[in-house]
Order: C-alpha cells, then structure tokens, then sequence
C-alpha cells in the first residue's frame, strides 16, 4: 500500500512590506501538530520539500522564505540584519495565526529562530535543531575567520563573494559529505539562482557582517534554553565545516533531557539522512504535541 502524497500548497503573504513566499502541507487532519521550518544559508523552503512530502500528510509544516532568500521579495531599502528577519518571521507566524508551534532552526534559521523564543516562550512547543548553533564551541575555525569580518577587513567583500558563486554554493552541500551521489544538483543550482538576483549579494553581505549579533546573543539564548526547557530534538551533520559536532553536544548542557542523533554528512544533513531522520521528527512531534 502507497503512503499518503503530501500535498503541498505556495503561497505569499504581506508582512510590513515584504511580500514572504511561503509552503504550507495540508494534513489529513484539521488537529495535525505545526512545525515551522526556518531555512538556512545559501538556501530557502526548497530545502524542505522532501521533507514535507513525507511528513506532511500527517503533519502542518510550514517554510517561509527569509528576506533576501528564495522567493520572497524585499522592498527598496530593506535592512537585511537578523534583528530584521526576525521581525519578519513574528510577522509572518502572527499573519497566519500561529499560537504554538513546533520550531525546526537550521544554520541561519536558528538565531532567527531563537529570537523568536524569546520574544514569544508561549508560541515554542518544541524545538528541532539541525546545525542550528548556539554556542561558541560550535563554531570551527573558518566560521570563526568568517565572523569576524567587518566591512573594514581587508579582502573581507572578496572572501565573502566567494562564498557566493557557484563553486562555493556547491561546496556547502559536498563538504563533509562521504558520498555526494544521494545530493541532486538541484538545490545549489536553484541556490545559486537565487544569489545571482540583483541585490541578493548585497543582502547576503549585510547578513555576513550582522553575524557577529548572533554570536553576542548565545549566553541569552542559552538561558533561555535552561528557563523554558523547550523539549528538543537534536539532528546534527557531524561533518560539517562551519558548525561542528561540539555545538550540538554542547546543547545537553542547558538540555540535559534533549534527544541527540549525530549523522555521518555535512551540513545539508536532509539531503543524505532523510530516511532516517524523517521518522526521528515525526516520532517527536507526536510526543511533545499535546
């Protein structure tokens, strides 16, 4: 017997003048448990359609386009900062009448996410972090080169601008990876689309020299981990080049009772281990969602 198609709607939504693309599943049932997926670096919510296709019968899931990402469009002006993001997602979870939710926060999506917790503890019924960090003994040596560039740094627009072709689109679904065969092209191909747009370098620069804000916020969003003691699911690629194995083991810290499964790949950890950590969501939500 065929498991249940997922079907899957796109849509757009006006949130202070930013016009926000979003995917939504429509479960089987009008009671299904909510998860917000927040996407990362150099991605958007395409990062999530396999995921969706195979839990969204049974699941609300939910993936926004961040502003400079994917398909939302930002207006003339627009500050691309974290702070703003933010802004941007509150809006957008408010618009849609979201009052609970399970949070997915991977890579740039998770001090979005995190200032979201904070603004709103009553909205986070959980949390699911896949290279989503929060601490400092997350960060490897080339995050950590990277960070600390500023728009003063010598070569700093240069370094930056690599990361931004093709080749360096690429990187960060291969990097870390033992096999690249399970990864279509179609993610860094579509990336890279996205990044060619006028003005989406620019953005993704402003958000390169914003990073630094995320980084003075982790002692906050470590509290607010200890305070809250959010249920939490941790699936995390232990190969990754940018946030490394030692950041997800250092959330068991703050979440001693936090569910930890480290998988053999990089970054885009659901382009190898969807098989394995699809089920690992869905078993979450059904426990924390009552």
């Amino acid at each position: 017997m065929l498991a249940p198609i997922a079907r899957t709607v796109h849509r757009h939504l006006d949130v202070d003048g930013v016009r926000v693309f979003y995917r939504e599943s429509l479960p089987d049932r009008t009671d299904a448990p909510v998860l917000l997926l927040l996407h990362g670096f150099p991605s958007g919510s395409h990062q999530f359609r396999s995921l969706m296709e195979v839990l969204g019968s049974h699941y609300r899931l939910i993936a926004p386009d961040h502003p400079g990402f994917g398909h939302t469009e930002t207006p003339d002006g627009f500050t691309h900062s974290f702070d703003r993001l933010a802004d941007i997602t509150e809006g957008f979870v408010r618009r849609l009448g979201l009052d609970r939710f399970v949070m997915y926060v991977f890579d740039f999506g998770a001090p979005i996410g995190f200032r979201l917790a904070e603004r709103h503890p009553e909205w986070i019924a959980g949390l699911v972090v896949q290279n989503g960090n929060a601490y400092e003994d997350g960060l490897s040596d080339t995050a950590r080169g990277l960070l600390s560039l500023t728009p003063e740094t010598p070569g700093a627009h240069d370094a930056i601008h690599a990361m931004l072709t093709l080749d360096g689109t690429r990187s960060q679904y291969e990097t870390g990876v033992s096999s690249p065969a399970p990864i279509a092209p179609d993610g860094w191909t579509l990336d890279q689309h996205f990044l060619d747009l006028p003005g989406r370098k620019e953005a993704q620069q402003s958000l390169f020299f914003d990073y630094h804000s995320n980084v003075e916020r982790y002692d906050d969003w470590q509290a607010w981990l200890r305070r809250h003691t959010p249920p939490t699911l941790i699936t995390w690629g232990g190969h990754d080049p940018f946030f490394t194995e030692p950041g997800a083991h250092a959330y068991l810290r703050d979440l001693p009772d936090a569910e930890l499964h480290l998988f053999d790949t990089g970054h885009f950890a659901l382009e190898t281990h969807l098989p394995e950590i699809a089920p690992l969501i869905a078993d979450f939500l059904d426990r924390v969602w009552k």
